[in-house]
């Protein structure tokens, strides 16, 4: 007995010794050039409240890429690749959390879609365990193709979409047909993502002045959004229909069925602290 718990004992310090897992989440925003999505995409109380259910909650890193490019850029893809790999190297992360949003949900299919075209992709999928994607835009949105085609959209979605770019002429209704029926996977008829892709769907917008609810993220966006509504189907959070969010992976909740007081999330308040959205992902970063 004596000798077996000598063996054990140098087995633990051993520096072989199996180590724990640790967690880490990746914060990826949409479309548009970031340099501080932190505080300019997401919000500091949003990614401050998520990171807490990590067991360090230094284990986190915030995303900042260029994603007004075509996925495949090196601007865009190749970017996220580079970050992510840093981030796991640098924090020895053996278990990979991806928390998306937007157009970020279809750069993370691309790596996920095409494992041999960068080397740093393998080693990425291979860490990951899961992607939450809020309000992916994995089948387009028709407010694309109306910015593409010039009309007056084109000023009024400025500050949701960006002007004309590569990025939003990918996010064109018929662009990501083509997309997802021939380079990108999880999509109804195509292979399965080789990790769970799990998407968060916004159904509605709620923009009344007497509703404080409505303030959330700020009224200006959440009115702008309840106007680009009326250009979309009746299930949409004022910038993607329900159809498209829920078009790749699978649905792991929609809004009213989770959030505090049964209230929608529109597509800017889905990247905001509202109506307890950072408590259930918090939570879900300790299963």
């Amino acid at each position: 007995m004596r000798t077996l718990l000598f063996g054990l004992s140098l087995a633990a310090a051993s520096p072989w010794a199996m180590a724990a897992d640790v967690t880490g989440v990746a914060f990826v925003h949409g479309t548009g050039l970031q340099t501080d999505a932190y505080q300019n995409y997401w919000n500091p109380q949003f990614v401050d409240s998520v990171r807490q259910g990590l067991a360090d909650p230094a284990d986190h890193v915030v995303i900042n890429c260029d994603f007004d490019q075509r996925m495949a850029d090196p601007r865009a893809a190749g970017c996220l690749a580079e970050q992510l790999t840093t981030f796991i190297r640098d924090r020895k992360i053996t278990r990979l959390v991806v928390l998306t949003h937007s157009h970020g949900g279809n750069v993370m299919r691309w790596i996920l879609s095409n494992p041999t075209l960068d080397s740093r992709y393998p080693a990425i999928i291979d860490k990951l365990v899961k992607v939450n994607a809020i309000a992916p835009s994995s089948a387009g949105t028709p407010l694309a193709d109306a910015v593409m085609n010039g009309s007056a959209f084109d000023q009024a979605l400025g500050w949701l979409l960006g002007y004309q770019s590569d990025s939003v002429r990918e996010q064109q209704v018929s662009w990501m047909a083509t997309f997802n029926a021939t380079q990108l996977y999880g999509t109804a008829g195509r292979p399965a993502l080789p990790k769970p892709f799990r998407t968060v769907v916004g159904t509605d917008v709620d923009s009344s002045p007497f509703d404080s609810d409505s303030y959330c993220g700020g009224y200006a966006e959440t009115l702008a959004l309840e106007t680009t509504q009326n250009w979309l189907s009746s299930c949409s959070d004022g910038f993607l229909e329900c159809s498209s969010q829920s078009a790749a992976g699978t649905v792991w909740f929609t809004d009213k069925a989770r959030m505090a007081g049964g209230e929608p999330l529109s597509h800017n308040q889905s990247r905001r602290p509202c109506f307890g959205l950072d408590v259930v992902l918090r939570n879900d970063l300790k299963l």
